[in-house]
């Protein structure tokens, strides 16, 4: 008869078996050897028994039926000497049973160095337990799993594995350290953290309001301009928001400096998103850098800025004028890589066009602008908290050949600031630093609180000395780039230099072959701007969140990202980094630019994802949206709101779909003009620094709203508006951005109805939330019963982008859009009631319940 396992031929115990001589084995008390207890302590005397017991085990015969051979007395202390071999061997095999028969060698270990994987490698668990992790894994059931191996000419290296993994999507260089510690989705044609796998959302929070958190932004994209100074000045003038001023003040490259892109010549229509432009700093010789000599002017026009360049180094601060130096310069635009292709096409189209224009004016000069995708050749890190400065101090060592006595000055104080909100916004800062492995494990700085009577005499750290000089840096240069794609030496290598000292821990002292990294420090705000209200100003407590931005090569961010995580700084995913736009009342790009192509791709996948979730629940788990009332509630229907379209008849969920059996009427040829007009009529967001003074005056009409606008197209030498677009039909298709807080309670979502109320029920809301109720009074319920009143359709002015209960303002919050006419409306209403802000009403769109807002402008 054959056996029945396989087993039982060759002899090997049954898993039946294994397991009974486990339990034995764990369970066997370990018992010391006697001929080595009786030769070591020999007995003097005989007649105490206790002295003359070692470590080993007693010899001594009690006889239970008389007192005889005991001793008169014992002593504690030398007795359990003599059984401490017995007391330590019982101990073990307590805990070694009990261990034994319910944990494995990876349950032993804390929750923080457990893995998915680890149960399939013994060398990820600690060296005390790799013997016990060994031995629980059967080797040949492991052999009958596993994928058959491949011939040695198949098999694929893990490069190629990884590359293979990349065909539809990009990783980014910290992608395996992400994809173990968060929730990874594609996103723009990466894949990228949504949010840490662990509990992190209040934890995050309080991060980058009272610690430090990190975000790898490497997925941002970086455009780089060469060419003449005038020319690229005149390309930035021709796709960028006019509204923004001081642009000389930022061309010294001492600050950089945020504002939005447009399609070429086309503002205030056709909005991209927002940009951040970073111009080289000069050179002490006058040149940008070696790189641009091949795009320089005649040599002429290149002495004359040679010459300049020379005196303005001299000046440290802003001042300096750059406007004569007609010398070749070099500009960074980073841009989200949702709009990447159709930021560097605007750049395209409106370089062409200068250079056009240029050579109509002197065709003898032969002028060019080059420009280049740096996309994979810079890496990006974004710092965030109070404490992001002391983190960036501990983790990084600079070079000390540094001659530059101002940027000695910034590092020496970077110890002792407590924020980077004191810094100039957008202040560059160029440093050369040594590999950030050399000083792991890295200590963060501490900074040093002097007394309140010594405050008043130390200077406070206003950082006013920044410019050309302190921006230098050799990352602009590819060459460099280049030469530090890959480090000189592995962490391997690292680690085998430190294992050689003799004092653990301490740092390595860096080799002339060790890499020195060229990095950028910009100060990063994400703050909010001053409220259009005084009322609201007063109550709204948000604050900016403040620090830095780390720009350095390719092929160095695991090496930073080890160093600064270590520090205790928290990592941030998407989630995190909008919920920072969100506290600091800010408009998030996408998801808050409505009538932008990419807040409609965001919108787009959000409403399928909405919408498979809704048809995949119950019918009596779901919200019902027909009954409801809610016209739209998947996508925000803009061209509804601002009255270019007409509503649908009904939003169909919930409610039987009726076919009519009447003939239809024939087309209208009048209606048909009429349609046509308005869908040419596209939904357009107005963005800008300028916008409350624009929007300051409630009786602006059409004409003079135009007016404005052609004004600041002038000023980048733009034409007006073509005559195609009318003064009426550009007000009537504007999109304004506005933050609701809420008066009492509630705690707004996104895809939120904000509606508007007529006077009397304005008033009727005023006298319930003013009223000094006591509690349980009549106010709560009279404002309960003004929430239960369904508002008609047709109230509908605007839709909440991001809403929800904020943490930083301890009340419900919402950042949402509305036509700028319902703007006017809501300002004459509140001029009408005595009152300083506008009120509005927020329905969520699977609420029945609405709830009073203040309603204020964004200004952006």
């Amino acid at each position: 008869m054959p056996p029945k396992r396989k087993n039982d031929e060759a002899g090997e115990p049954t898993a039946r078996e294994r397991k009974k001589l486990k339990m034995a084995d764990a369970r066997t008390i370990q018992v010391q050897d006697t001929s080595t207890t009786n030769g070591s302590t020999p007995t003097n005397n005989q007649g105490n028994a206790v002295a003359s017991s070692s470590a080993g085990p007693s010899k001594t015969v009690v006889q239970f039926d008389s007192m005889q051979g005991l001793p008169a007395s014992i002593d504690v202390e030398r007795f359990t000497e003599a059984r401490a071999y017995e007391i330590d061997a019982m101990q073990k095999a307590i805990k070694t049973a009990s261990g034994s028969s319910t944990h494995r060698a990876w349950q032993t270990l804390p929750r923080h160095l457990r893995r998915r994987a680890a149960s399939h490698d013994v060398r990820r668990v600690p060296l005390r337990l790799r013997d016990k992790a060994r031995a629980e894994m059967d080797a040949n059931k492991r052999r009958l799993l596993g994928r058959p191996k491949r011939g040695k000419a198949k098999q694929i290296t893990r490069t190629e594995a990884f590359l293979k993994r990349q065909r539809d999507k990009s990783w980014l260089e910290t992608h395996i350290w992400h994809a173990k510690r968060a929730r990874m989705q594609n996103m723009w044609g990466y894949r990228l953290a949504v949010t840490p796998t662990e509990k992190a959302f209040r934890p995050s929070h309080r991060a980058s309001m009272h610690g430090s958190i990190l975000h790898d932004a490497s997925y941002y994209a970086t455009i780089e301009l060469k060419g003449p100074q005038p020319l690229l000045q005149a390309t930035l003038e021709q796709c960028c928001d006019p509204q923004f001023s001081g642009m000389k003040r930022y061309m010294t490259g001492g600050r950089a400096f945020e504002t939005h892109a447009y399609k070429h010549a086309s503002y205030p229509l056709a909005l991209l998103g927002p940009i951040t432009i970073i111009w080289q700093p000069l050179s002490p010789e006058g040149n940008s850098s070696k790189t641009d000599e091949p795009l320089a002017q005649p040599v002429k026009e290149k002495g004359k800025g040679k010459g300049k360049g020379k005196g303005k180094e001299k000046q440290t601060d802003d001042n300096a004028s750059p406007e004569s130096s007609n010398g070749p310069r070099v500009i960074w635009v980073r841009c989200h890589p949702a709009v990447s292709e159709d930021v560097f096409e605007s750049l395209r189209i409106s370089a062409s066009y200068v250079l056009e224009q240029s050579k109509n004016k002197d065709p003898k000069v032969h002028a060019e602008i080059e420009l280049a995708d740096l996309r994979g050749c810079i890496n990006a890190f974004e710092i965030m908290g109070p404490k992001s400065s002391q983190v960036i101090k501990g983790a990084l060592s600079p070079v000390g050949n540094n001659d530059r006595q101002q940027v000695k000055k910034f590092w020496d104080s970077l110890t002792d600031l407590q924020t980077s909100a004191s810094l100039p916004r957008g202040m560059v800062i160029g440093l050369k630093v040594l590999d950030p492995r050399l000083k792991f494990p890295p200590k963060n700085a501490k900074p040093h609180y002097p007394d309140a009577a010594q405050s008043y005499n130390q200077s406070s750290p206003d950082f006013i000395f920044h410019g050309a000089l302190t921006a230098q840096s050799e990352i602009w240069d590819e060459e460099t780039r280049g030469s530090l794609k890959k480090p000189k030496f592995k962490k391997k290598d690292i680690d085998d230099r430190r294992s050689k000292n003799l004092v653990p821990g301490t740092p390595l002292n860096p080799l002339r072959q060790d890499d020195r990294i060229p990095i950028l420090l910009i100060q990063r705000s994400v703050e909010p701007y001053s409220p259009t209200s005084s009322t609201t100003s007063k109550s709204d407590n948000t604050q900016g969140i403040h620090g830095w931005t780390l720009l350095f090569p390719a092929g160095w961010a695991m090496a930073f990202l080890s160093s600064l995580l270590y520090t205790g700084t928290r990592f941030a995913g998407q989630r995190e980094r909008m919920k920072q736009f969100f506290e600091a009342g800010v408009s998030a790009f996408p998801k808050d630019y409505p009538g932008v192509a990419a807040y409609d791709d965001v919108a787009n996948e959000r409403a399928e994802q909405d919408k498979a979730r809704w048809e995949r629940t119950p019918p009596a788990k779901k919200p019902n949206y027909g009954k409801l009332g809610t016209r739209s509630p998947w996508l925000a229907d803009w061209g509804v709101v601002l009255g270019l379209e007409k509503p649908t008849a009904s939003s169909g969920e919930g409610e039987e779909e009726l076919v009519t059996t009447q003939r239809e009427n024939p087309p209208d040829p009048d209606a048909m003009q009429t349609d046509g007009e308005s869908s040419r009529i596209q939904p357009w967001l107005l963005r800008g620094s300028r916008v409350p003074t624009m929007l300051s005056n409630a009786f602006i009409t059409p004409a003079q709203f135009l007016g404005e606008i052609n004004k600041l197209r002038e000023k980048n030498h733009m034409a007006p508006l073509d005559a195609s677009y009318s003064a009426d039909d550009l007000m009537r298709s504007a999109l304004v951005m506005v933050r609701m807080k809420m008066v009492r309670r509630g705690a707004p979502t996104d895809m939120a109805h904000i509606y508007t109320m007529l006077d009397p029920e304005a008033r009727d809301w005023i006298k319930a939330f003013e009223k000094p109720s006591p509690k349980g009074g009549s106010s709560e319920l009279e404002g309960h019963e003004l929430g239960e009143i369904k508002p008609p359709q047709e109230h509908i002015i605007g839709y909440v982008t991001t809403g929800d209960a904020s943490l930083a303002r301890g009340e419900g919050f919402a950042i949402g859009a509305i036509p700028v006419v319902q703007y006017f409306v809501l300002r004459k209403q509140a001029l009408r009631l005595s009152r300083s802000s506008a009120l509005v009403k927020v329905r969520d769109r699977d609420g029945t319940t609405c709830r009073v807002a203040y309603l204020e402008l964004l200004e952006a």
